[in-house]
């Protein structure tokens, strides 16, 4: 089977192609990986080869960091300067399938960036994330990281702390605490692309699965595609009128109060995080304790 034809392709595709259309992907902004099963790789395998155009043409390169639990896995990944736009169009030049190598330092492109190219600026982070969310759950597959307008908004104006982010996020929303109990982690402001802003995303990984990089971006994590781009859309959406609701006042006269979040874990089998369910002092603002 060709790798275009294969249903993994297919959903990494959508995805990254819907992620345009909500406006998260301008130029070549954001990047996404997938950590192929097995089976699927059996699929493909036949196709592989295809790389004409590739800078590295299937030789080992270095990763940049070390991700040993990864070792001899393969992985889809969006092109370094590749527009998300162009996905659709042709896969092929704009998405390859690498290879770790056995000791977790270096991969091998074995398929895509047919018109050349490198795989994304952020593979560190996109690794280090799959290792660790590897380990703490294997069904953990997906990693996607854009520009959501309203998540880049906040983070000028509200404190990057987690426990408040969250807290204001959950409160925007019913089905926040349902589909993120264990909250939101805030990366502040870091130079993009290398090894230390990796780590300290996937520190936050071992816990979370939605990471917001301070005046930048965030990244999602999922067990397929639909989940990940899903929690990136409900995320994005409460911010969206988070953003409403602070443009009209710096307060709020009512809200979903840390009690009623609490029934809405017993209610629909979730462990909500009691870290972002503090007492907020009378009269405080938007933001504050």
């Amino acid at each position: 089977m060709k790798v275009i034809d294969a249903e993994f392709a297919k959903g990494f595709f959508r995805m990254c192609v819907d992620g345009f259309y909500q406006g998260w992907h301008e130029r070549n902004g954001g990047n996404a990986s997938y950590r192929i099963k097995p089976e699927e790789v059996d699929e493909v395998r036949n196709d592989f080869g295809n790389i004409n155009g590739s800078v590295q043409d299937g030789e080992w390169q270095d990763i940049g960091t070390t991700v040993k639990n990864l070792a001899c896995e393969f992985f889809m990944v969006t092109g370094s300067g590749k527009f998300m736009r162009n996905i659709e169009l042709d896969p092929a030049a704009n998405v390859c399938i690498l290879e770790v190598d056995e000791t977790g330092t270096k991969y091998r492109i074995v398929w895509g960036l047919t018109k050349g190219g490198r795989p994304t600026s952020e593979l560190p982070t996109h690794l280090m994330n799959l290792e660790v969310l590897k380990n703490r759950d294997a069904r953990f597959r997906v990693v996607y990281h854009c520009h959501p307008t309203n998540i880049i908004a906040l983070t000028y104006v509200l404190p990057l702390d987690s426990e408040i982010f969250t807290r204001e996020i959950w409160e925007m929303a019913t089905e926040c605490p349902i589909d993120f109990p264990e909250g939101i982690g805030v990366v502040p402001w870091m130079v993009c692309g290398g090894r230390e802003i990796g780590v300290k995303t996937s520190e936050l990984m071992k816990k979370q699965k939605i990471v917001i990089w301070a005046h930048h971006g965030a990244f999602a994590a999922g067990y397929d595609f639909d989940e990940t781009f899903g929690l990136m859309h409900t995320v994005e959406k409460a911010a969206e009128v988070l953003v409403k609701v602070m443009s009209i006042n710096v307060y709020k006269r009512q809200t979903i109060e840390p009690d009623q979040i609490r029934q809405l874990g017993k209610t629909f089998g979730v462990d909500i995080d009691e870290r972002f369910l503090y007492e907020k002092r009378p009269g405080a603002r938007i933001g504050e304790r």
